[in-house]
């Protein structure tokens, strides 16, 4: 004979338990949203994924003659009423050669805002041997309303990209940036990006 009392306290534990995990997925996703920014930069950055470029130190000791052309290509969030653009479309230095270019951000908003980038560089398979020096991503980035701030950006690109068969025949890439309000004034997760504005794209 079934015991009634006994399959209802089971039942109610069940209830529970499956109430809790939803609580705490919920909150995980909120957390996670919130996190969406330091989390990419972790991820990218051990694994370089997505066209994640290296970070060095120093320049580097061999310049080719050959060249090789780099586009900027600059996005912004819905969320961030910014003005974001590369100086320079594209030039052309030769490969091993260290170059500085400029972006400008420009707060369109009229309170103080904190933007940070994120970035790629396309083809995926050039990332590797695209190294920066000097850049402002992940950086967190205060503008004053009407403030333009010139942000540059330091590389050099890897001679060994020119005898890598996998990327050897590679004669564009381009280095895409793309700016999110920061994470503690709004979930980065929620923010999808404006691929279709006018914010530098090429």
């Amino acid at each position: 004979m079934t015991d009634a009392p006994a399959n209802t306290a089971k039942q109610k534990r069940s209830n529970t338990t499956v109430m809790l995990c939803c609580v705490a997925f919920v909150g995980g996703m909120v957390g996670m949203s919130y996190a969406a920014v330091p989390l990419y930069r972790l991820f990218c950055q051990v694994t370089g994924y997505n066209g994640t470029t290296q970070r060095v130190e120093q320049a580097s000791g061999v310049i080719l003659d050959k060249t090789i052309k780099v586009t900027f290509d600059a996005n912004v969030s819905n969320g961030l009423n910014w003005e974001f653009k590369p100086v320079q479309r594209s030039i052309e230095p030769r490969i091993g050669e260290t170059v500085e270019v400029m972006y400008t951000a420009t707060n369109k908003s009229s309170e103080p805002v904190t933007g940070q980038a994120i970035f790629n560089v396309t083809p995926m398979e050039a990332a590797a041997y695209f190294n920066k020096i000097q850049c402002f991503c992940f950086t967190e980035t205060t503008l004053q309303p009407g403030e333009t701030m010139e942000m540059p950006v330091l590389f050099f690109v890897d001679p060994d990209i020119a005898s890598t068969p996998e990327t050897k025949s590679i004669g564009t890439i381009t280095l895409s940036y793309t700016f999110y309000p920061h994470e503690t004034e709004k979930p980065v997760a929620a923010l999808p990006v404006d691929q279709a504005g006018d914010t530098g794209k090429l």
